[in-house]
This record gives C-alpha cells, sequence and structure tokens, in this order.
C-alpha cells in the first residue's frame, strides 16, 4: 500500500512539473513562433500556433533595417562593464566586512545593504543632475556607473552571506605559511567563490540587459541606445511590423538563455556550496 501511495504522490509531482514546464516555456515559444509570422497571422489567422510560412526575413530585417546590431553592441559593451566593475568591487567589499575584523565593520555593511531598498524613480532627477556636472551625458559611462551602483548592494549582501560560510582556518593556514592577504584573496578566496561569482554575475546581466528607465532618461542620442529602448521605438506611428519584433526580442533574449543555460551547473552549485562547507 505504501508503494503505491509512493508511485501516486511522485506521478502527482511530475505531472505538476511538468504543467509548470509548458506554462514558464509557452511565453518564449509563442515569442518565437511570432517572429516567424506576419501580422496577419499573429493577430486573426493564427495568433498561437506554429507558422503557417516560416518568415525568416523577419530576423534579417531586425537585424539589418531596424539597427539591431547597433543596439546590440551597445548593450554587451554596457552589460560587460557593469558586469566586471560590480563582480570586482563587490568581492573585494565583502570581503573586507566579511574576513577582517575592524571597528564599524557591521554598520558599513547594514549602511551598503539600504541601497537595496532604494527604487531607481527616487534617484532619477538628482542622476541627471550628476550626470550632467560629470559632463557624461550621452554616452555609455551614464549608464554603466548607476548601473554599477545599483546593483553593488545586492551582489555585496550575496558574496558577504558566502564568504562567512568559508572556515577562517583557510586563512590562518596561509597566513602560516606566510601569505599576504592579497595573495590568500586572489588564489584561494576567489576560486572557492567562482559558483557564486558566476550566479551574481549573471543577475548583473540580467539587469543591464533589461534596465529601462534610466537608459531612457540619460541616453538622448538614437545611436547609443541599448536593446530595451531600442525595441520601444520600433513602433511606428501608424504600423508596425510586429514580426520583425519579435524576431528582434528573440536576438535580444538568446544572449541571457545561452548563458543561463552554460551556467547552470555553476549556480546549482553556488546554491549548496555554502552548505557543504559548513557540513
Amino acid at each position: 500500500m505504501k508503494k503505491i501511495f509512493n508511485i501516486i504522490k511522485t506521478s502527482i509531482i511530475y505531472i505538476l512539473l511538468i504543467l509548470y514546464s509548458i506554462f514558464a516555456a509557452y511565453p518564449l515559444a509563442w515569442m518565437a513562433f511570432n517572429s516567424l509570422k506576419n501580422n496577419e497571422e499573429i493577430f486573426s489567422t493564427n495568433p498561437f500556433g506554429f507558422p503557417k510560412v516560416l518568415r525568416f526575413g523577419n530576423y534579417v530585417k531586425a537585424w539589418l533595417e531596424y539597427d539591431v546590431v547597433r543596439y546590440f553592441t551597445n548593450s554587451i559593451i554596457v552589460a560587460a562593464f557593469v558586469i566586471f566593475f560590480t563582480i570586482f568591487f563587490a568581492m573585494m567589499f565583502a570581503y573586507a566586512i566579511s574576513r577582517m575584523d575592524f571597528r564599524g565593520s557591521k554598520f558599513i555593511k547594514n549602511y551598503v545593504s539600504l541601497g537595496m531598498f532604494i527604487p531607481v524613480q527616487i534617484v532619477l532627477i538628482p542622476l541627471v543632475i550628476l550626470v550632467r556636472d560629470l559632463h557624461a551625458g550621452d554616452t555609455l559611462i551614464s549608464l554603466i556607473l548607476p548601473y554599477v551602483a545599483f546593483e553593488l548592494p545586492f551582489i555585496i549582501t550575496i558574496f558577504y552571506g558566502y564568504l562567512r560560510s568559508i572556515p577562517f582556518e583557510m586563512e590562518e593556514s596561509a597566513a602560516i605559511d606566510g601569505a599576504s592577504v592579497y595573495t590568500t584573496f586572489f588564489k584561494i578566496i576567489v576560486p572557492l567563490m567562482k559558483p557564486v561569482i558566476v550566479t551574481c554575475g549573471l543577475f548583473v546581466l540580467l539587469f543591464s540587459w533589461n534596465e529601462f528607465i534610466i537608459a531612457l532618461v540619460v541616453i538622448g542620442k538614437q545611436s547609443l541606445n541599448t536593446l530595451p529602448i531600442g525595441l520601444v521605438k520600433f513602433q511606428g506611428q501608424f504600423s508596425t511590423d510586429w514580426g520583425a519584433m519579435a524576431a528582434s526580442l528573440m536576438i535580444s533574449s538568446l544572449p541571457t538563455l545561452i548563458l543561463y543555460v552554460i551556467f547552470s551547473k555553476e549556480i546549482e552549485k553556488a546554491v549548496s556550496y555554502g552548505a557543504g562547507i559548513k557540513g
């Protein structure tokens, strides 16, 4: 009887997981289908089904006519710099407040954590004034610096919790062997942080890749638009090629999906690694 109950329980769990996977994957599939249709199919003849004719020309049109290449390049540049500076500064800061005993370390940690609760909308006007005073308007720097500032509190908090789970004996052994603080950090601590670095890097990528409000406010030149702003401007005043827009959305979504698939194991390690070290 217990065996039958376990079989029924397992079957129900698998059915629920399959249903959840279908609901989670369908929006992406629907977008992929629409990227191969024309407006007539999308809105009237075939809104939810597989495209009757595969219109790969939508991707060519999105890539060439809608200037996706330029927006894509701008997004890659911004994301690369934001990921590098955020991860680098967050690692060093989190290491200092989590592994070094000095006066005010807890206050500094709590003070930085408050940055996670500041909405973007509150700082828009001061941000525009600061960008103007720094003469950084209509440059990618005006995006990179605010993105790093907004992501640092969250990433520092994650690094802090992860670093607190690493035994202090590792650093003590390294110090006995004559290793300096920098040697210990870069040769012992950083390799141990690889899973959480990858995970945080993906979080930062998603934020910088999809951020809209700051980019809309501080960037005026069309040539410097990132993908979210460029995609909004695809809508025409009287008509919009929704097939080409869906193709553009697919192009913008692919990098994050591919990176997530590649580094999915590292993300799993980051979730379980801290508990593994303590155990």
